[in-house]
């Protein structure tokens, strides 16, 4: 995207709808400049008529005008900042909301792909810089231009020759910031993709906490931290540094132009062209300008890093959605729960390899039917494309035949429940956890869904019950708990169609039992595809499919694949063995 176009995008859907606050802000920047020119400007009379010619009249007006410059002065400078400080949250918030919507509503297969740690740096840092970008970077531009029009308004009144040599320093600031932005562009985008790495990591190693330690790798970890806040560090000295070296440009700049106007207003109060009150009237206006001129001047900086925290979090807020809810389209009838696979392909791109080939199953309603294969033959995959977490390359998924992608996708999810081996939980009460499934949910209604999933038992154990948080993703529970949770979730919904993942993976001997109860009863008259390593869970199962590469090689029920299905027959006997 150009820049002009970015700028284009930030006034339209953020700016614009400050426009009032922006004008506010524009009279007190007029006020200020005015304020701020009249300090300058009343420095002439008092060192003329005052100290020069000792005038007595004006000894007390002029003072107080001066003390009324600097009150206005300070007045207008907090309203300015204010409009600043509450514009920029403002804006900080829209965009941090406008991100949040388009992650909410995003593919699974984009967030997949996607570094957890550069979305929160995204959503940190990245909207400051804009939040900077379209609110600070543009009033400071209303505040400081104005200020400085007036003070060279009152250094041509005063002189126009010193004026014009005065001048030259603006451009060479800007020249010198201009390369200073580059640098820093550059530098921040570096440092943003390290923080998002940092970020990453971070979330890694709470996740992997006791991984961690029963490896024992805590001086690998904190070595491999090191480096990588090492890496950021000295991308943010190398920042830091890149704002220091405008100190002392503009300083040494200052100092040059200073000197060279000492000289030559020498030489015009010498050849009586130039006033005594009218030298000090124009330093002090000089000297004034000098706020302005660096601000302005590194203002250029503040514009890059917007400008480039734009390019990073613009594509999110524009994500497009490939799979999205059409209200046009009539909402799916579903009475048997009969569900078809037709000539299936899947990828998960383009080029990757084929997950899915040809697949062609059915699931019959009201009926178990179930999934077996090795790791990564494709049995998630079957269950994630019922829902429409992806979509097939082609193909065709019916239910009651009824094609899923000609029917509203909230009617489609509304009528499934996933219970996955990866449980998810919020970092929330119990009550609320289980509620998830229906916010309109009573608490009665919670307590029997807790109560058929046998997730009561250890409930009533816990000091405050129903109402205990149970920490980042239940980490305050055991595997077995989380599990009856997710069923808990699955029974207060009442889908028809019910997608067990791994259902039981997490549970121990003592509970399978009551929680394969649960199963059963969550089960029971429901449409439910069951993925499974226990076979001993699905050997009653109305229906068993064999996948393998992608592809099915076997189906038929538990007595007919033990004579036709070599790898479900090695499943058995391995699992049989084992026990």
């Amino acid at each position: 995207m150009k820049n002009s176009e970015i700028l284009k995008r930030l006034y339209k859907d953020y700016t614009r709808k400050f426009l009032d606050k922006f004008i506010i802000a524009l009279i007190f920047s007029l006020i200020l400049a005015g304020s701020t020119s009249s300090i300058a400007y009343l420095l002439d009379p008092a060192i003329e008529k005052i100290f020069l010619n000792k005038d007595q009249s004006l000894i007390l007006i002029i003072p107080f005008l001066i003390t009324i410059a600097f009150a206005a002065k300070g007045a207008s400078l907090y309203g300015t900042k204010a409009i600043i400080i509450k514009v920029s949250e403002e804006i900080r918030k829209a965009l941090r909301i406008d991100m949040m919507k388009s992650l909410i509503k995003a593919d699974t297969n984009f967030i997949d792909k996607r570094h957890s740690g550069k979305i929160i740096t995204n959503l940190t840092n990245d909207v400051n810089f804009m939040a900077g970008l379209v609110s600070v970077a543009i009033l400071n531009l209303f505040k400081d231009t104005l200020t400085l029009i007036g003070l060279l308004t009152v250094m041509f009144y005063q002189n126009w020759k010193l004026s014009l040599v005065a001048i030259v320093m603006i451009p060479l600031a800007s020249f010198f910031a201009n390369i200073l932005g580059r640098r820093v562009t550059k530098i921040t985008t570096e440092a943003m993709d390290r923080a998002g790495l940092l970020n990453t990591y971070l979330i890694e190693i709470f996740k992997n906490h006791k991984l961690m330690k029963i490896f024992q790798k805590e001086s690998y970890e904190t070595a491999k931290a090191d480096t990588a806040l090492k890496e950021l560090m000295n991308k943010g000295i190398k920042l830091q540094l890149i704002y220091a070296r405008s100190s002392p440009i503009m300083e040494v700049l200052t100092g040059i132009m200073i000197a060279i106007l000492i000289f030559y207003s020498g030489k015009l109060i010498v050849n009586d062209e130039l006033s005594v009150g009218n030298f000090f009237s124009f330093l002090a206006a000089m000297m004034l300008a000098y706020q302005p001129v660096r601000s302005l001047a590194t203002l250029n900086i503040t514009i890059n890093q917007g400008l480039a925290g734009a390019r990073r979090i613009l594509p999110i807020i524009d994500l497009k959605e490939k799979i999205i809810e059409d209200t046009s389209l009539e909402k799916i009838n579903i009475n048997n729960g009969n569900i078809e696979f037709k000539k299936v392909n899947f990828s998960y791109d383009h080029e990757s390899r084929v997950v899915l080939q040809d697949i062609n199953l059915i699931i019959s309603g009201g009926k178990m039917t179930s999934l077996v294969g090795h790791s990564g033959a494709g049995k998630s995959t079957i269950l994630n494309l019922i829902p429409r977490f992806y979509d097939p390359q082609n193909g065709d998924v019916l239910i009651d035949n009824q094609s899923i992608y000609s029917k509203r996708l909230s009617s489609l999810r509304n009528n499934i429940s996933l219970v996955s081996q990866e449980t998810t939980l919020f970092d929330d009460t119990i009550l609320n956890n289980i509620k998830y499934a229906n916010l309109d949910a009573t608490d009665d209604q919670i307590k029997e869904a807790a109560k058929l999933s046998y997730s009561e038992e250890f409930i009533d154990m816990l000091p405050k019950k129903y109402d205990t948080l149970i920490g980042e993703n239940g980490i305050r529970l055991s595997g077995g708990e989380k599990q009856r949770l997710s069923i808990s979730r699955a029974i207060l919904k009442k889908s028809k169609i019910i997608l067990l993942d791994e259902a039981t993976s997490s549970l121990d001997a003592d509970t399978e039992q009551k929680i394969q109860d649960a199963v059963n009863f969550l089960t029971k008259g429901r449409t439910t595809l069951v993925i499974a390593h226990r076979l001993s869970t699905i050997l009653n199962s109305d229906k068993i499919y064999v996948i393998d590469g992608g592809k099915v090689i076997g189906e038929g029920k538990h007595d007919e694949l033990i004579k036709t299905s070599e790898i479900y027959k090695n499943f058995y006997e391995k699992q049989i063995q084992k026990n």
